[in-house]
């Protein structure tokens, strides 16, 4: 990092997109980033899940699922600017995914992304060389003599830190800023996010659609419990097994928060009926399991009523004489785009000091 320039040793919570933009901004200026986070791999909402699968013969096939964000768009030119980046090593491709919904054929979605070969390696390719700590769920944060430990199960898995972000959802911040900035964890608390249940299924091909979903990629079903269908191996880049059909079904935000505590196998046979129902035929299933994003898209607030915890087109926190700040996409209105400038927002604030 540039003398003078900002923090030199960081720790960064969350390896999400917000997350992994901080640091890979962070890392470039020269600085000694550490990134933790509790899951199994990187990515956060940008999630693909691995399944095994039993054919009546033969030994078992692995099957993929992107069951969090199934794709987003690129309107900042900064942001389209990176993509192109990702893009040119391999990392995103080009979609436009065909949408159904209601009377008339498919129609075209406007231009969109996809992480290749699945949803994490844009995160996976932002912190290719940057030390990250994953199935590591930080409890707390401890400051001391101007400096910052990072502690899970209340002990330190890292100190002597200049400065901390944590770039995780807001209700899960709260509970790390609440013993240093108060009024951020307020914030963070008053602004909620909405739960998603996610079907994840492979079934037979349904019967009179060899090509495939009618023509479509995404269907928008018109009443709950689903608010989206996706062809999962209709996607550029994914496997598709012929005789066989891949389904990621999104439940609407309503019934998703009536069945947050649900039984999740109660859950799957609702959203398999809610399945069979859309696609207007039985479906000869081969797998299925659910998944509860519990934090999975911000909430739109009503007009007129200010939201977010940061001010307006700032898309962070950051408190330089701290050393603390926070990012995500809650902070600029919600998404894949909103999370990448969040953290890069933060990158620069501190970048700046």
């Amino acid at each position: 990092m540039t003398a003078g320039s900002g923090p030199r040793r960081v720790g960064i919570v969350g390896a999400g997109v917000a997350g992994a933009a901080c640091a890979r901004a962070l890392a470039d200026a020269g600085g000694e980033v550490q990134v933790f986070d509790k899951s199994r791999g990187v990515g956060g909402r940008m999630a693909t899940r691995r399944a095994s699968w039993m054919p009546e013969a033969g030994a078992a096939q692995a099957v993929f699922f992107d069951h969090g964000v199934p794709w987003w768009t690129a309107q900042a030119p900064e942001f389209a600017a990176f993509l192109a980046q990702a893009e040119a090593a391999g990392r995103v491709q080009r979609w436009a995914p065909r949408l159904a919904g209601g009377a008339g054929a498919p129609v075209p979605a406007a231009q969109g992304w996809l992480g290749l070969p699945d949803m994490p390696a844009l995160c996976r390719w932002m912190l290719r060389d940057i030390p990250v700590r994953t199935e590591c769920q930080v409890s707390a944060l401890a400051a001391a003599e101007g400096r910052w430990s990072v502690l899970a199960g209340g002990e330190p898995v890292a100190r002597d830190l200049d400065a901390v972000v944590v770039a995780i959802p807001p209700a899960q911040a709260a509970v790390l800023w609440a013993p240093h900035r108060p009024q951020w964890a307020a914030r963070a608390l008053a602004h909620p996010m909405s739960p998603c249940w996610t079907l994840m299924a492979l079934t037979d091909e349904p019967p009179g659609d060899p090509a495939g979903a009618g023509g479509w990629d995404e269907l928008l079903p018109p009443s709950p419990p689903l608010a989206r269908v996706i062809r999962q191996d209709a996607k550029p880049g994914r496997l598709r097994t012929p005789g066989l059909a891949q389904w990621v079904a999104h439940a609407d935000t309503g019934w998703s928060q009536q069945h947050l505590e649900a039984d999740p196998q109660d859950v799957q046979a609702q959203l398999g009926r809610a399945l069979e129902q859309a696609l207007g035929t039985a479906l000869v299933w081969r797998h299925a399991v659910v998944h509860r994003w519990r934090y999975a898209q911000v909430v739109e607030w009503p007009a007129g009523q200010e939201g977010g915890s940061a001010a307006a087109g700032a898309h962070c926190e950051w408190d330089g004489q701290a050393g603390l700040g926070a990012s995500g996409d809650h902070l600029g209105g919600g998404g894949i785009e909103a999370a990448w400038l969040s953290g890069r927002a933060v990158a620069r604030a501190m970048l700046a000091r």
